[in-house]
């Protein structure tokens, strides 16, 4: 089957991009008016083959990108909230529920946006849990977050644990599974109104990273959220709900994470903003030689940088203070004034 795909390329940023912005010959990047981008790279696959060129932006009026609405004009740092025992990253020092809201607290008071409140976890190699654990593990959790204030995330993929936690107070559902994992997922959040996070994922977490394949990673993983969004649209779920996360780590390897970090731009094409959750995950470890996770802090926010350059809306981590500080220099950066000067 022939498709064609367009990646945004050429990027410009801060005042260059208001500039190129202006004049026509470039488009805000995600609806970040400090990205924008000048070329397009057209990717044509026909089967397994796969051709490309790239154009510059007014060369091809008829052939760019959707816009993406986005109500902040920079990227919302997701800080993780694990109250699990068996977390890859921390080895489950939260999982006891006030030291899970301790740590989320903590995140706010880092610069959080948004606190991910998960309860089982999804490493790889992983086992389920039941849905009354997973409930008693987060439901405490995300009650006393939002009666801070804070805007909170459950991240799960069962639609008992969906509804629950959005009627405690939490606002986002982000799901691993990308709502196929339970079949009521689809009907319980069509009857919500929060946004939700789709990310792709191939396999499910006990075997994911056995032996993932794919033909062409970056388009396949397009694909699938495509079709995730579609899925979504038809059960009643708005698109301006829907965010995408092309799942880093989730049933791929190493040179997979890297393909799908360089073709990232890609993902704007499917016209929603979009998620990236990198932070301490193996193959930051296998570039930067620590074995530890909860010391991949420098790796994590390399990834994390790269990312909001590349106009992620979203970034989700463990090291919301070090994101944080690192965005703030990128941001100041990017402000406007007299650029090349």
């Amino acid at each position: 089957m022939r498709r064609i795909y367009h990646r945004p390329a050429g990027l410009v940023f801060g005042p260059d991009a208001r500039h190129i912005i202006g004049q026509g010959r470039g488009a805000s990047l995600g609806g970040l008016s400090a990205i924008a981008y000048a070329m397009i790279e057209i990717i044509e696959r026909n089967g397994q083959s796969v051709s490309r060129r790239f154009e510059s932006f007014d060369a091809v009026p008829g052939e760019r990108l959707p816009a993406i609405s986005w109500p902040e004009d920079r990227p919302l740092v997701m800080g993780i909230v694990n109250v699990t025992p068996d977390s890859f990253s921390d080895g489950g020092k939260n999982a006891e529920t006030a030291r899970a809201i301790a740590h989320g607290l903590q995140l706010a008071k880092e610069g959080a946006d948004i606190l991910d409140v998960g309860g089982e976890s999804t490493r790889p190699g992983s086992e389920g849990v039941p849905a009354d654990e997973e409930l008693a593990r987060v439901i405490p959790v995300i009650e006393a977050l939002a009666a801070e204030g804070l805007r909170v995330s459950c991240d799960t993929r069962k639609a008992d644990v969906m509804t629950a936690a959005l009627a405690v107070g939490a606002s986002i559902i982000n799901d691993v599974s990308a709502l196929t994992y339970d079949p009521a997922s689809l009907a319980a959040l069509a009857k919500a109104n929060c946004p939700v996070i789709l990310m792709h994922a191939q396999g499910d977490p006990k075997t994911m990273q056995l032996s993932p394949v794919y033909e062409h990673v970056a388009l396949d993983v397009f694909d699938m959220l495509e079709g995730r969004i579609a899925a979504c649209v038809a059960a009643g779920i708005s698109k301006d709900r829907l965010i995408a996360d092309p799942g880093i780590g989730f049933g791929k390897t190493f040179r997979h994470n890297l393909d799908l970090l360089q073709a990232f731009t890609l993902f704007h094409g499917l016209g929603v903003p979009l998620l990236m959750g990198l932070s301490r995950k193996g193959f930051i470890g296998a570039l930067t030689g620590e074995k530890l996770a909860a010391n991949r802090v420098n790796g994590s926010v390399g990834g994390a940088i790269w990312s909001a350059l590349n106009g992620a809306h979203i970034l989700r981590v463990h090291d919301v203070k070090a994101t944080v500080e690192a965005l703030a220099v990128v941001r100041a950066s990017a402000e406007p004034g007299e650029a090349g000067l």
